[in-house]
């Protein structure tokens, strides 16, 4: 009886430490969980972010096109025609008469 009861204390103090190691394991996997869930909200929080500055980059840009747009127009005034440029150039000993103040 005495050598059963061992055997059985044995077996006892075997499956208290398999369900100690069961339970450190499943503590573990817990913080593994809770890591991987803080990670997914960071990415997600990211993909937000990502998301906003695309919208605010693709705003930039629409509004850039719209300047460049208007700038186009307001150098158009500078434009020469070829009608209102002569066509003989200036010789090079020709004098320029300046206005004397």
């Amino acid at each position: 009886a005495g050598k059963t009861m061992s055997t059985i204390v044995d077996a006892v103090a075997s499956v208290t430490h398999i369900m100690q190691e069961i339970a450190a394991a499943s503590d573990e996997q817990s913080r593994g969980i809770t890591q991987v869930s803080q990670a997914i909200s960071e990415m997600d929080k990211v993909t937000q972010q990502n998301a906003s500055l695309v919208e605010e980059a693709s705003a930039a840009a629409v509004s850039l096109e719209e300047q460049a747009a208007r700038l186009t127009e307001a150098v158009d005034v500078f434009r020469l025609h070829k009608h209102s440029v002569s066509a003989e150039p200036r010789g090079a000993g020709e004098p320029v008469s300046f206005a004397t103040v």
